[in-house]
């Protein structure tokens, strides 16, 4: 990429390079600094963090325009990410943004995101990073309403960055904008997916299986979680920490500490 005073908006996302939720991304992000995409070449959705390391990585040049600059690489969310930082970017994105997911990242899915994957790997490497999902699985979703409230949150995060170790998992409803009541910065909900395995017969007389579930939430009406923020017709903003310990309980867990003299 040519050398740019412009900050460089590093994008990607799960649900690959072709995705209408992308493109509606690129499009929001391009008046505010070089664009740099690397996304997918398939679906990677529910990839989490995870890495490809059996495999050989190949990135292929999709597009160069004035700004904008796309490629798509055979790998996951993450592996996008890395092989931006490491082997296409010129200098350190000043951001990064993943999605617009099809599909909510909302409470536990954040677990198992691939949009939310890349925005930590972003994280974990000081670059300001934003998770962006819209709850609609649908690829012809209008992401009207939620491209033009997911610009005031990029501004600000150009303006003033985040704290080290933390991004953003911000979530759209599917709502009319007359019926939209705005943004919460709120808490990530409890809850679990109660999973249950399809079993089919194929063709031939074999056995497979296909996941189906249910989420279950475990907040008994607490109002102040980014499910029932969704519900509620705003948009949330969820804070997520690269730092998994439990500071809470380093303190009270030291019976299970063994020193060893």
């Amino acid at each position: 990429m040519e050398k740019n005073t412009k900050p460089l908006i590093l994008v990607t996302n799960d649900d690959g390079y072709f995705a209408p939720g992308l493109h509606a991304l690129i499009e929001m992000v391009k008046p505010y600094g070089e664009v740099l995409v690397v996304a997918p070449e398939q679906g990677m959705s529910g990839m989490s963090h995870a890495i490809t390391i059996k495999n050989p990585l190949r990135i292929t040049l999709l597009s160069k325009e004035i700004g904008v600059t796309i490629y798509k690489l055979n790998g996951t969310p993450v592996d996008c990410v890395k092989m931006a930082i490491n082997q296409i970017a010129d200098r350190k994105p000043d951001i990064l943004v993943s999605g617009i997911n099809h599909g909510s990242n909302s409470s536990i899915n954040v677990v198992y995101s691939g949009t939310m994957g890349g925005a930590i790997e972003g994280c974990l490497n000081g670059i300001p990073s934003i998770g962006f999902s819209l709850c609609s699985h649908s690829m012809t979703a209008d992401f009207t309403l939620t491209k033009k409230y997911s610009e005031g949150i990029l501004k600000k995060i150009l303006e003033y960055g985040l704290p080290s170790g933390t991004c953003l998992n911000v979530n759209f409803p599917v709502v009319e904008e007359a019926d939209f009541r705005g943004i919460k910065v709120c808490r990530q909900a409890r809850g679990v997916w109660k999973e249950e395995y399809e079993k089919r017969i194929d063709p031939h007389g074999g056995a497979y299986y296909w996941l189906t579930g249910d989420f279950n939430s475990n907040e008994n009406g607490s109002t102040d979680t980014d499910e029932w923020a969704l519900d509620n017709n705003f948009a949330t903003i969820v804070p997520i920490k690269v730092d998994y310990t439990d500071h809470d309980n380093v303190k009270t867990l030291q019976n299970l500490s063994i020193e060893i003299q």
